[in-house]
């Protein structure tokens, strides 16, 4: 594979589940893991990725993100508004962090009365903008890379939380369940299923089929998988009769 097609598909990996190991990037491209760290720093010095220990973000990830860091932004807008739909007033809502949950919140109605528990500073400044929203934002550990709260302080709060709703931040989807490729984040998503009655999971299309490194959940806790597809298109046929609602 030339140099620019394999960087072509670091940057679709990374934009695609927002995080990336060098690791892994290594392991799919069979090349060595200098080759891929040569790839990330140019890539970075371009301006078109972030570079962390051990591999890469999106640029979604930073604070400034502007409309065109968003990759698949019109898929986001199709699920944001089927997503919004379930959302009704009065009900307390998890959610972590991600860019999908991002374009969620900037929808939200005006006329919803929510409280929102969220583990990403990021999307308490998004939800915040609403008037009628509580806004309660999960503090412990941030992240470095996927910039939300870590840890079993977070973990212990979440664990007196009673939500109606778990809006889940997806990175991989399989027919297994979802997967996520860093180990302190699944165990907060892992709390934030557990204290919640039902879980959406909104994704774009491209994630389905994907898997990371590390299980977040079974596809049958899953009460909703939400994408930009009809949900009749052949893509979502094998999550027919294992999820409980399909949009």
């Amino acid at each position: 594979m030339l140099k620019k097609e394999r960087q072509s598909f670091i940057i679709k990996e990374i934009n695609l589940h927002n995080k990336i190991l060098s690791s892994d990037l290594s392991i799919a491209l069979d090349v060595s893991e200098d080759t891929i760290r040569r790839d990330l720093n140019e890539l970075a010095t371009e301006g078109k990725i972030i570079k962390v220990h051990g591999g890469a973000l999106s640029k979604s990830y930073n604070v400034s993100a502007r409309q065109i860091d968003t990759y698949a932004y019109e898929k986001k807008e199709v699920i944001a508004q089927k997503t919004i739909k379930l959302i009704k007033d009065g009900m307390v809502i998890l959610t972590s962090g991600g860019t999908t949950m991002r374009e969620i919140a900037k929808r939200l109605p005006e006329y919803l009365h929510i409280t929102f528990f969220t583990i990403s500073p990021l999307i308490a400044l998004e939800l915040v903008e609403h008037p009628k929203v509580k806004v309660i934002l999960l503090g412990g550990q941030l992240s470095n890379d996927s910039k939300v709260a870590i840890g079993a302080e977070v973990v212990q709060k979440i664990d007196e939380i009673k939500a109606d709703l778990c809006i889940l931040g997806v990175n991989g989807m399989d027919v297994e369940g979802i997967t996520d490729s860093d180990y302190d984040v699944v165990q907060v998503k892992k709390a934030m299923i557990n204290a919640s009655r039902q879980v959406i999971a909104p994704t774009i299309s491209e994630k389905l089929n994907s898997s990371l490194r590390y299980k977040v959940t079974a596809i049958n806790k899953v009460d909703y998988l939400i994408t930009e597809l009809s949900p009749e298109d052949k893509t979502l046929l094998p999550y027919q009769g294992q999820i409980k609602h399909i949009l």
